[in-house]
């Protein structure tokens, strides 16, 4: 009786198995590149150096993503995703797992997913930012663009018909102190203050043949604390993004506009970010994209202007030789340097030239 027992036991474990399908895939990107730009301070001096938040495609990142059948379309996921910096093996954003840590569902309906997530600002860019989260990008005028996670937060995401609809909502969007522009230090999750270090975010895409439009819309709360001025939660910092691209079988063009309010700012709150960008498939190898952009600000002069071009050449489906070259002008006592992380004089133009070697697996 006892060995028919167990027998029925181990019968079930094995079906429950079967039925209960996981896989656990292992990923990254290894991007690793020379730069040399001028101006890199009010001396005029020039700087060549290996930089370490991206390269000239992609920041480096090492990550783990899952997924288990649970039976009837659905299923439980999960991410977890580092960042690191190729230059010195270091660690990225000051975390294990800076970039992405969650576990959530997916089914027919979208998935919902818990812990740091990409907030839809962030999203919305996917696609229609022709460069993408490279060392000289959107991200050199604004850093919260490609920097756009949040802790302790609740996402989802579902596709319907073409149409995708998203939103976040954090009850503390930043737990560091550290770790680069997403390093805010307003932990949140305070029963004094219900509203303090929370942000949310809401998205909606339609999806034609060759074609998408895009908008989306992120608010940050302020706190006790909390960097960049936003030290009460009274204070908030929102931007909404409408944005658009065509795409077809050797061209692609793209086009966005970001409005900022930042009450974290007593001298320039509000700004615009236009940027217009296209790539052309030259041959089934290689890829010429290009992009500019202009940071406006409303009340002041200290305004921004970007212009890039870049050259890919895929040596496989995986690795990638590039080269880049960006200026960029400032206008008034703007200092914002076109490699993410460098830095610039005050009112100071700047042109740099960015290769590397990009390879993924």
């Amino acid at each position: 009786m006892q060995k028919t027992i167990y027998a029925a036991m181990a019968a079930a474990l094995t079906v429950g198995a079967a039925q209960a399908q996981s896989n656990v895939t292992m990923y990254g990107i290894i991007d690793a590149a020379v730069e040399t730009y001028t101006n890199a301070d009010a001396a005029g001096n020039s700087v060549t150096r290996m930089p370490s938040l991206g390269g000239g495609m992609f920041p480096s990142r090492l990550g783990f993503r899952g997924t288990e059948d649970l039976g009837d379309g659905l299923k439980a996921i999960f991410q977890l995703e580092n960042g690191f910096a190729p230059d010195t093996g270091t660690q990225g954003q000051n975390r294990l797992f800076g970039r992405q840590a969650w576990v959530g569902l997916q089914g027919k309906w979208g998935q919902l997913t818990f812990g740091r997530n990409y907030n839809m600002l962030n999203i919305s860019t996917y696609d229609v930012d022709i460069i993408g989260p490279s060392q000289y990008g959107l991200g050199s005028l604004d850093s919260f663009i490609p920097n756009g996670r949040s802790d302790n937060s609740i996402a989802y995401r579902g596709t319907f018909s073409g149409v995708t609809v998203g939103g976040t909502y954090s009850l503390g969007r930043d737990t560091s102190t550290a770790g680069g522009p997403a390093g805010t230090s307003c932990a949140g999750e305070s029963a004094a203050d219900a509203t303090a270090c929370r942000e949310w975010s809401a998205l909606l895409r339609y999806d034609g043949n060759g074609y998408s439009l895009i908008s989306a819309y992120d608010r940050i709360y302020g706190g006790a604390g909390a960097a960049n001025g936003l030290n009460s939660s009274a204070k908030t910092d929102s931007r909404a993004h409408v944005a658009a691209f065509i795409k077809q079988n050797d061209w692609k063009l793209g086009l966005g506009l970001i409005t900022r309010n930042n009450e974290g700012s007593a001298t320039q709150p509000r700004s615009n970010l236009v940027y217009l960008g296209a790539a052309y498939n030259v041959t089934p190898f290689f890829t010429i994209d290009g992009q500019i952009a202009k940071l406006d600000y409303r009340a002041t002069n200290n305004d921004t202007s970007q212009f890039l071009i870049r050259g890919v050449y895929n040596l496989s489906k995986r690795s990638a030789w590039y080269v880049a070259a960006g200026r960029i002008s400032n206008d008034g006592t703007a200092a914002l340097a076109l490699s993410a992380g460098g830095s610039v004089g005050a009112g100071m133009n700047q042109t740099g030239l960015i290769t590397g070697i990009k390879h993924s697996f």
